[in-house]
């Protein structure tokens, strides 16, 4: 039986795609007229030392804001951007929302400004330089006389979207969430997750951030033991592995809650997803804790189940089971047993038996069922329903 919190029950409901009649010319002509969607903005620049000075005040820039994604730049890519500010090379502004009066949170740029202060902090030597390779290995404490007088004199530009761009907090947030999205089209592109943690955040999101960083999710997807350092200072372990820097680990979470509604699937895999997450919006804290709760029985108990062979598919071409896992064969694995928790203990004193089937099922299955190419809703209902009867079977002692 598919277990769903108090407000999955009726989420669902009352999906309206009813159509509007079209949009006059004078409505539109007066939408803009009121200023609707206008931002106010003004533009600064600092030199190099000063804006670091700045940063150090308290309260006076929020670095990493709720809609910012998890840091991706490794020490030579930060070496790069201060090797551009030697070189004078022209380097796009930041963008600032003004949060309250003369406080400031990063839209865009949370990279570049981090390379700036870490820097100055003396935080990471200089590697992989082209131009000044002479410089590889120094901090900025140790930099030439001259190479630091010239960088001291490098400014940083960036333009604030004052508080006036919105008169309500809804507005506000929206706001600062549409900017954001539309900001980081460029540099690193934004993957589906990121786009959602910015847009859609709210106690659900953090869930999903709290729920990534068990530890038998670390273990399974080949990431190491979270730490809270992590989230100012992310390894280049971590910043290296796609699972963790694209939150293909966060998508994972989601994909485990949202696919227990897969009766309702349309528009593909990342619109669905979306679906789940607007409707995120109404769930209070009983919600929160009855999915925590139901993820982390899911997950310890399919690892009694399958051990070191967690969501790790078998592979007939090799004769072995993969090396590393698969989601869409993980889907099928939690959705089903995410039903079957009150059979724990039967489940896992059959672990063998369900070894073998699984073995089995994907040798008789057709080819792609578990690896994720189809990703219609008949094709996801059908690898969590032939999972979902192994179970059954199991269970029933066949």
């Amino acid at each position: 039986m598919v277990k769903h919190s108090p407000t999955e029950r009726v989420m669902w409901r009352n999906v309206s795609l009813e159509s509007r009649d079209p949009v006059t010319d004078d409505e539109i002509n007066l939408k803009y007229g009121r200023r609707e969607l206008r931002i106010v903005t003004e533009t600064n620049r600092e030199q190099l030392p000063n804006f670091v000075s700045a940063i150090k005040r308290e309260g006076w820039l929020k670095l990493q804001p709720f809609y910012q994604r998890r840091q991706r730049w490794d020490d030579k890519r930060k070496s790069k951007l201060i090797e551009s500010f030697i070189m004078n090379i022209p380097v796009p502004p930041c963008f600032l929302y003004e949060s309250d009066l003369a406080r400031y949170e990063v839209m865009d740029g949370q990279q570049r400004i981090s390379a700036i202060f870490d820097f100055y902090e003396n935080k990471f030597k200089l590697k992989g330089l082209e131009q000044w390779p002479e410089l590889n290995g120094k901090i900025y404490s140790k930099l030439p006389s001259e190479i630091k007088k010239g960088l001291d004199r490098r400014s940083i530009s960036y333009i604030v979207l004052l508080k006036e761009s919105a008169t309500s907090k809804d507005e506000e947030m929206l706001l600062r969430q549409q900017v954001f999205e539309r900001l980081n089209t460029g540099g690193v592109e934004l993957e589906n997750q990121e786009v959602r943690h910015c847009i859609y955040h709210n106690e659900f999101d953090r869930l999903l951030i709290k729920l990534s960083r068990h530890d038998l999710m670390r273990s399974v997807w080949g990431l190491q033991r979270f730490s809270e350092q992590e989230i100012e200072n992310p390894p280049d372990t971590l910043l290296k592995n796609p699972h963790f820097s694209k939150m293909r680990d966060v998508e994972f979470v989601l994909r485990f809650f949202a696919l227990r509604h897969v009766e309702y699937y349309r528009g593909g895999m990342q619109s669905f997803l979306n679906q789940y997450m607007v409707r995120s919006r109404n769930f209070n804290s009983d919600d929160i804790s009855f999915l925590e709760i139901l993820f982390i029985n899911t997950i310890v108990l399919a690892n009694q189940i399958f051990g070191d062979k967690l969501f790790r598919p078998w592979i007939q071409k090799s004769g072995d089971w993969a090396t590393k896992p698969q989601i869409a064969y993980a889907d099928a694995i939690m959705v089903s047993l995410s039903e079957l928790q009150d059979q724990a203990d039967v489940l896992t004193a059959r672990r063998e038996i369900i070894a073998s089937k699984a073995k089995q099922l994907i040798e008789t299955a057709n080819p792609g069922t578990f690896t994720g190419q189809g990703n219609t809703k008949d094709s996801i209902q059908n690898r969590i329903s032939l999972f979902r009867d192994l179970f059954s079977s199991v269970i029933r002692g066949e």
